[in-house]
Order: C-alpha cells, then structure tokens, then sequence
C-alpha cells in the first residue's frame, strides 16, 4: 500500500493538580476552544471536550504522525499558560502530572461522547478519583493508587 491510513480515536482524562477545583465555569468554553485549536495546530483535531471544576475528558483524533504523549505535553502546556495569563487568580494553576488517555472504536464513538458531554450530572453522583478508577479498570489498565494521583 502506498499511502498510510489511521485513526487513532482517544479519550484523553485529565485534572487539575491535587484536583483542586479551579475550572471555574465562566472560563470553561474559552479553556474548550483554546484548547481545541492546540489540536487543531497538532493535526489532531477534537471531537469533544467537557469538563467539571477539576478536570477535562477530550475526545480527539490522533494524528497519524504525532506522538501522543508529545500532544498532551503541549496540550497540557498551552492551556496552563493560557489560563495564567487570563486572571491572577490563576497563577497557581497546574494540571496534574499524568493523565489517562484510553482508545475508542469507531463504533463506541457516540457513546463516548454521551459520557463526555454528561460530566455534569455523572459527578453529581461520583468523584473524579473513583471515575478515573473505574475507567482504568474497564481498559484493563493495571495501577498503583500510590501513583495515580498528584
């Protein structure tokens, strides 16, 4: 075959150090549309993006040429300082060090995007700790709790 085909479907998880609530609603859709055009800079564009006081769920296309640990190192970089820059009250705004980041099939595209854009009222019953848990787990993911969280 001459030409290289992918799609590389993730659901990328992420939070705020210490997961401290500081993605405050009023900035929510601007952080959504600077961060959307990152990936859109990466050749990675977004299909959806929510998130809750103290973290993000983004569902993207991976670029077949990118590495996805170096797009979520910019991602993560270019909204940290965006975020600094818009108020003082963010100067101490970090997000955590790691992330999940989990593969879907075309075929489980809607229903990812059912469960990103219904943050609001899926955290009104559980945490992000145990989200992220049952997540790891449902992707087989073996971990350590010493280590997940910062």
């Amino acid at each position: 075959m001459s030409q290289s085909l992918a799609k590389n479907l993730i659901h990328l998880v992420f939070s705020t150090k210490d997961r401290r609530p500081l993605i405050r609603s009023e900035i929510r859709d601007e952080l959504h549309k600077f961060a959307a055009g990152i990936l859109r800079d990466l050749d990675s564009d977004a299909l959806l993006m929510n998130s809750v006081s103290d973290h993000i769920h983004i569902l993207f296309n991976l670029h077949k040429t990118k590495s996805l640990s170096d797009v979520i190192m910019e991602l993560k970089r270019g909204t940290s300082i965006w975020i600094k820059e818009k108020d003082s009250s963010y100067s101490d705004f970090y997000w955590q060090g790691g992330y999940g980041a989990f593969s879907v099939s075309q075929s489980a595209v809607a229903t990812v995007k059912r469960y990103i854009a219904d943050q609001e009222t899926h955290h009104s019953k559980q945490t992000f700790q145990n989200e992220f848990r049952k997540l790891l787990n449902r992707h087989e993911i073996d971990f350590d709790e010493r280590y997940v969280w910062d």
